[in-house]
């Protein structure tokens, strides 16, 4: 069942989400991407261009270069996840920051739900009409 404007109803693990974060260099940031994708924890993990970050860190106030990230996965691969980017991160405290996706492009939702899902779990293939 779809509704109109690219909302859907669905599961919570079924959620589409938007998680943040920012690494120190090109090549952590796609050693991660990879990761993510090869474990079906994400569908897609867009790797930006470098960008300068301004923060207060312990008492003083530093900048730094980074590279965000934009990891496309659902609520129900969210846990699993955090674990794999918090371990593989080389921040103490990384910046992990998921925002659910209340609208979009019906067959892209799909799209991202069925690469994320776990093996044996099959969703609708993305369709151009809704």
């Amino acid at each position: 069942m779809r509704m109109s404007g690219g909302m859907r109803p669905m599961s919570a693990d079924g959620e589409v989400l938007l998680v943040m974060s920012s690494l120190p260099d090109q090549a952590v940031a796609q050693q991660l991407a990879h990761t993510l994708i090869e474990r079906r924890l994400a569908a897609c993990v867009s790797v930006l261009a470098p960008c300068m970050s301004v923060y207060r860190w312990r008492g003083a106030v530093e900048k730094a270069a980074e590279v965000p990230v934009l990891i496309k996965t659902t609520a129900g691969r969210y846990a699993e996840l955090e674990l794999v980017l918090r371990a593989l991160h080389p921040y103490e405290l990384p910046e992990i920051i998921a925002v659910p996706v209340v609208r979009g492009l019906p067959g892209y939702l799909d799209w991202v739900a069925g690469e994320t899902a776990p093996p044996g779990i099959s969703f609708p293939s993305p369709s151009s009409s809704s």
